[in-house]
């Protein structure tokens, strides 16, 4: 198409350009965001109730610069934080972390800490579902373990195990959670598959 002037539109270059761009891996979320949008859906839709933890801060230093625009300047965490994610679905409780990596062949288990372990086991004993969530983001593969599962690897690596979970056993024994337009993670798919 040309405009009255001459120019042309551009309209072509345009269009070439955004269908060599639309990947997944271009999409600007981040795996705890693409979490907070289908955890929206599952409250909005009356499938599940899950929220994001906030992280527990004591505020220490503010400066007020004037009434409506504190800044703070000092904080600290006050606690070593448990996991990302909670809440109930199907009448159970769940609880669980999301993580990405950038590696292809593994995730570190470097990328979660013993006090999350911790909390996870404390809510498996009492009946509560836990699991992790896993983006290769190299791949833009995202993949639901049991926390079971999780334990395995993580007592191993303390009797001179594997430091990581390879991505192989992620692709044959975790859950590969599809990207969807309303639950973008859908995980509650998985969880039906694992437990209901």
């Amino acid at each position: 198409m040309n405009y009255p002037n001459g120019r042309k539109s551009g309209t072509q270059k345009l269009r070439s350009q955004n269908k060599a761009e639309t990947t997944f891996s271009n999409r600007g979320m981040t795996l705890e965001e693409d979490i907070e949008l289908s955890n929206d859906y599952y409250r909005n839709a009356n499938i599940a109730i899950v929220h994001k933890k906030p992280t527990p801060v004591q505020i220490v230093n503010v400066d007020y610069p004037k009434r409506s625009a504190a800044v703070i300047k000092e904080a600290y965490f006050k606690q070593a934080s448990t996991t990302d994610f909670n809440g109930v679905y199907r009448g159970r409780y769940i609880d669980f972390e999301a993580k990405e990596t950038k590696s292809k062949t593994s995730f570190p288990l470097s990328n979660i800490h013993q006090h999350q372990i911790d909390h996870m086991y404390a809510c498996q004993l009492h009946g509560g579902i836990c699991f992790i969530i896993v983006k290769f983001a190299v791949f833009d593969e995202v993949y639901l373990l049991p926390a079971s599962k999780l334990f395995l690897f993580w007592n191993d690596q303390f009797k001179g195990g594997r430091k990581s979970i390879p991505y192989d056993y992620m692709k044959a024994e975790a859950e590969l959670l599809p990207f969807h337009y309303q639950a973008r993670i859908d995980y509650a798919t998985a969880l039906d598959k694992l437990y209901f």
